[in-house]
């Protein structure tokens, strides 16, 4: 058997004392997260030291992110950009992607988020994995030999303004719906599901129709207006979708010109089945609504800064599901999902380092 380091031998050390210990027992015992318990007990079965017979994960609070993982390149221009020659610039790397990174907001605030995505045997993914292993459970990653890591590589310009990006996301193409069956007997047993548009149409059918076969919640977020055409077909068993007015606008192909545009396009999503739906719409704030409680505004906040875009849509998609599965009415989502978008805009980070559950209550206080 492999060798263990100074955390393991104490982790070990409580789960041979206790073998029917829950991972957040083990974590508050070792002042570590939840997440980084579970990926620390995998490490333990991987290498021989439990077998899994008294020890049982229990995956029934689980709140399982499926979608894109990427990593996320920046290439700032220095000068003018030139096309056919050479350009001075400074880059940065981050791990992304919409459900990674809602699986990393989630995983700050404290709840157990785990992620499905597929991803290639490379650097990249190493890469990712080492971001993200500390806030989520990485155990039903599948990896392809043949396929390269989820990547995004933005060029901007000497201003900061986007010039052209590159995304390579074929390796998306793998979550089939073979892919979730795998996984269904854990799945069956999730908290909710949060699936991004990144996924292929038809394992986001299948991902719906479990959804609802099982009672079990499911949230859609859109990633983009030329992928709404992966919006399944059948939204009845759709619990949350969270969209902006720029892909609302695709889908059903007209233009959101008026506040009452704005409120209609909700109503319209409702209409299709939708249990609960917000429109974002940049700084002009985010319209919420369900058949209980109505339509309701939610008024952008103003960030003392902006040091970067990046992230603050996916901030927004998890405070308002964090928000929702604690219980809080349609305001109270609102007020949540713009406060956590408003001090990620002001981080460099796509996640920002200081969230926390207390935090974004704190954020939202804010706000009044």
């Amino acid at each position: 058997m492999h060798s263990l380091n100074e955390k393991e031998k104490k982790l070990y050390q409580l789960i041979k004392n206790d073998p029917y210990s829950s991972q957040q027992e083990l974590a508050n015992a070792l002042g570590l997260s939840r997440p980084s318990i579970a990926n620390m007990i995998s490490d333990l079965i991987k290498k021989g030291f439990i077998l899994g017979k008294a020890y049982v994960l229990n995956e029934s609070e689980q709140v399982f992110c499926i979608g894109g993982a990427n990593v996320d390149r920046k290439f700032h221009a220095k000068k003018k950009l030139q096309l056919g020659t050479s350009n001075p610039i400074h880059s940065e790397q981050s791990a992304g992607g919409v459900a990674r990174n809602i699986a990393e907001n989630l995983g700050r605030i404290g709840m157990d988020a785990t992620l499905l995505t597929a991803a290639g045997t490379d650097t990249e993914w190493s890469f990712i994995e080492k971001a993200s292993s500390p806030y989520m459970n990485l155990d039903y990653v599948a990896s392809f030999i043949d396929e390269s890591t989820g990547s995004y590589t933005a060029v901007l310009d000497a201003n900061g303004d986007l010039t052209f990006a590159l995304a390579d996301m074929d390796v998306y193409e793998r979550i089939t719906p073979e892919f979730i069956r795998q996984h269904a007997s854990v799945m069956s047993q999730a908290k909710c599901l949060v699936a991004d548009l990144n996924i292929p149409q038809n394992t986001l059918e299948m991902l719906c129709e479990f959804a609802g076969n099982h009672a079990i919640p499911i949230v859609l977020v859109t990633v983009s207006a030329p992928k709404m055409d992966r919006m399944p077909t059948n939204l009845k068993h759709v619990t949350w979708l969270i969209t902006n007015k720029e892909e609302t606008e695709a889908y059903f192909k007209k233009a959101l010109t008026t506040r009452a545009d704005w409120e209609n396009a909700v109503n319209e999503w409702l209409q299709l089945g939708i249990s609960n739906v917000v429109v974002t719409n940049g700084n002009q704030g985010a319209m919420l609504g369900n058949h209980a409680e109505g339509i309701r505004f939610a008024a952008s906040g103003e960030p003392k800064r902006i040091a970067d875009v990046t992230g603050a849509g996916d901030a927004f998609s998890s405070a308002v599901i964090f928000a929702w599965l604690e219980g809080k009415s349609l305001e109270d989502i609102g007020k949540a999902g713009i406060a956590n978008a408003t001090k990620t805009l002001e981080s460099t980070f796509t996640v920002r380092q200081n969230l926390t559950e207390a935090q974004l209550q704190k954020d939202m206080e804010e706000l009044q």
